[in-house]
């Protein structure tokens, strides 16, 4: 029974009702079903009455079904899940209410760094800016993806990582970002000091996840020569009369330093108990390398071999959202959505456009005919596990955190209303 002081409301629902000697139902087991229609009222004001908030007449996507109801917050936790539609507090009018969303691999923060080549925003501003992009695609837990090194001599990202990296822990730790920020580490393993700085992050309180990066040309993302050429000389600038001059450099580090590097940063993930990933997996042999190395999660296989070979030896396969708004894959590489029909993707990232993520859990469902509570998996629940969360958060279910987006849809485009971290609404 949801009550107000001194008061006692009944819930109303297509089904039955609950009177005031019921005790409160919280059922994962009843649900309405596709016949039945939300039920259309005035809004109504939201209740915080001891810092509480009712959400009521949303259809609430919990962990095995979909149930049109009501969901109750106190203290910054969900402390009741209910059938039926109330009276009183904010009157969803039918919309969704999904968990909010956990991004394990974003560069945005360079993005908004950098908005143009050459310009160099107020790393202050830029880290709110990209709290709030953030904010305002339903993330409430993201991992931000910090460089390591790169393989353009010259690159930002050999100077960028610290202060970034201050940046995040600052504002997290003082309470002045909307979501909550942890830290993954994208190791480039040609860069030659690429442990001796990973090392002094290692304890870092932040730090969920390590990923071994190889950019080098010729080989995984850039197995084609003319899309590494085409990347390298449209984003980072190499000219025409210097590109095969820097794939010879590239490569030639790469030989020197990058498997002595990998072998250092497995041992201090294990010794540390960080998440590892590979990344760009194009082969079965590379797959069987990073499960030996204990690798858990395999981001951005690039091609339909590697993402079996993946999921077959147990690991978690991560794909890119842009690639399956835009149909495929920039680098000429296996597109995501192939790779969702034959069930090898486990999580999904918004890589570089954080507002890719919600629209991606309505084209999968669309495509595969899975109802949202199943395909919205990929995007909550298992990314929780992947970086060891689900304890208390990936999915609406009483004791954990109220993180919580609101979503309209016309038919055409998903529709972020609002987004709820920890019971406060952010967006």
């Amino acid at each position: 029974m949801l009550k107000q002081p001194n008061k006692v409301f009944t819930i109303t629902s297509h089904q039955s009702s609950v009177t005031s000697h019921q005790s409160p139902v919280i059922s994962h087991q009843s649900s309405v079903t596709s016949h039945q229609s939300p039920v259309t009222s005035h809004q109504s004001p939201v209740i915080n009455i001891m810092n509480e908030q009712i959400y009521t007449n949303y259809r609430l996507q919990l962990p095995d079904q979909e149930l049109l109801g009501t969901l109750v917050v106190r203290d910054g936790l969900i402390a009741d899940i209910q059938p039926g539609i109330v009276s009183y507090g904010q009157n969803g009018q039918g919309d969704y209410l999904l968990p909010g969303l956990i991004e394990l691999h974003t560069d945005n923060l360079e993005r908004c760094m950098s908005p143009r080549p050459g310009i160099r925003w107020p790393l202050e501003a830029a880290a709110v800016y990209h709290d709030r992009d953030l904010a305002s695609a339903g993330i409430t837990t993201v991992c931000d993806a910090i460089a390591i090194g790169d393989v353009a001599a010259g690159s930002p990202r050999l100077t960028n990582y610290a202060p970034m990296i201050d940046v995040i822990s600052q504002r997290q730790a003082a309470g002045r970002f909307c979501v909550e920020h942890r830290l993954h580490l994208r190791c480039e393993l040609a860069f030659d000091k690429v442990y001796e700085i990973t090392a002094q992050y290692a304890d870092h309180p932040l730090l969920s996840m390590i990923s071994l990066m190889d950019h080098t040309p010729g080989q995984r993302q850039f197995t084609r020569l003319d899309k590494f050429k085409e990347y390298y000389m449209g984003k980072h600038g190499v000219t025409p009369d210097k590109i095969d001059e820097f794939i010879i450099i590239r490569q030639q580090q790469q030989q020197i330093y990058a498997q002595k590097n990998r072998m250092a940063l497995v041992e201090l993930t294990k010794a540390k108990g960080i998440s590892l990933a590979s990344h760009d997996d194009a082969t079965v042999e590379h797959v069987q390398e990073a499960v030996q190395d204990g690798v858990v999660l395999a981001e951005f296989p690039t091609t339909l071999e590697a993402a079996k070979a993946a999921h077959s030896l147990g690991l978690q396969v991560l794909m890119g959202a842009p690639n399956l708004v835009l149909g495929g894959s920039h680098s000429g590489n296996v597109s995501a959505m192939e790779l969702v029909l034959h069930n090898l993707v486990d999580v999904i990232s918004s890589d570089y456009v954080p507002q890719s993520l919600l629209q991606s859990i309505w084209i999968i469902a669309h495509k595969t005919g899975k109802p949202i509570y199943q395909a919205m998996q990929l995007f909550t629940s298992n990314p929780a596990k992947a970086i060891n969360v689900f304890c208390d958060r990936g999915s609406l279910e009483v004791g954990k955190r109220a993180d919580a987006i609101a979503v309209h849809d016309d038919g055409i485009i998903p529709r972020l209303s609002a987004t709820i971290c920890r019971g406060n609404r952010i967006s």
